[in-house]
């Protein structure tokens, strides 16, 4: 029987976020036993990693569910419960749906404070409703649609034990409810990773089988005068993130070391990573090697060696 994991390591879920999240992805045919992994943790001397459980449960038509922000508790309102939800455990259901990310910064008029959904709850609804990856990206952008989107620009890892997906999201602000968002499958033979800055640059709107995107992701920022050319030259990160020297060495730099362990050539990209100039880190590359667990693990300590 195939087997399949799901490596996360040193969860970030506790009451308190901060911006050092980094998330390492690998496809099911990068990995040495064939599992789809991501991996989540944040630097940070007060995030213990609990692990919490929520069963399974069945609710009456018509059922609330009261929606906390995850940083601060702060309460934002009710939403409409589903008859039924799934198990969880951490960051990951019963059907071995996993959902990670990291925290960027946007533009700050990107901000919506009446909205009712924060990144954090986003996260734990979508486990208790989803069975897959894809299923998950409806869940989320519906969710979003509904009730608006209350945090600033974040990357989702979403993974099932087959496919990985990057959602990469940001709210439209106090002007408009929802959210303006694409997500990108990562191709199964290929690896992947975000560290707080955005990641997704050029989208391939034609592959509907591996992209999916909100109708009005170039629209509204030609209206919000974040780009003026053709679809083909739109960035979704330079339209929609604030960066910075710091975002590309600090952050960008985390997954060019993913990337520089396991595939060759990735000395191209370091003007882009030291000095925000040159070829764009691409959003996933092909390693040379099957990538096991404990690499996943070292890679996670990695500080540059």
């Amino acid at each position: 029987m195939k087997k399949y994991f799901f490596a996360l390591f040193a969860i970030c879920i506790s009451g308190i976020h901060a911006d050092a999240c980094t998330s390492l992805l690998a496809g099911k045919a990068a990995t040495a036993d064939g599992s789809t992994m991501i991996t989540y943790n944040a630097d940070s001397y007060v995030l213990y990693g609990e692990l919490y459980m929520q069963p399974a449960a069945d609710y009456p038509a018509g059922t609330m569910v009261d929606v906390y922000e995850w940083d601060t508790q702060k309460y934002l309102g009710q939403i409409e419960q589903v008859e039924h939800t799934y198990a969880t455990v951490g960051n990951m259901n019963e059907h071995q749906l996993a959902i990670a990310e990291s925290t960027w910064s946007s533009r700050p008029e990107l901000l919506d404070t009446t909205a009712i959904v924060d990144y954090g709850s986003l996260i734990y609804l979508t486990l208790q409703r989803a069975r897959t990856a894809r299923e998950a990206i409806e869940v989320m952008t519906g969710l979003v649609e509904r009730y608006g989107y209350r945090s600033t620009g974040e990357s989702f890892s979403i993974a099932d034990p087959n496919e990985i997906w990057v959602l990469e999201m940001v709210s439209k602000g106090m002007k408009e409810k929802g959210a303006v968002w694409v997500a990108i499958r990562i191709p199964d033979d290929c690896i992947s990773g975000h560290a707080n800055q955005s990641r997704i640059h050029q989208i391939p709107f034609s592959d509907k089988e591996n992209c999916m995107y909100s109708e009005d992701v170039v629209s509204f920022a030609r209206e919000m005068g974040y780009f003026e050319g053709d679809d083909s030259e739109f960035s979704f990160s330079n339209a929609y993130a604030e960066s910075d020297y710091l975002s590309y060495r600090g952050c960008d730099g985390r997954v060019w070391a993913y990337f520089n362990r396991f595939a060759s050539g990735m000395s191209r990209y370091l003007p882009f990573v030291m000095e925000m100039e040159g070829e764009t880190l691409p959003l996933y590359v092909k390693p040379e090697r099957k990538i096991s667990v404990r690499d996943m693990q070292a890679m996670m300590r990695d500080h540059y060696e």
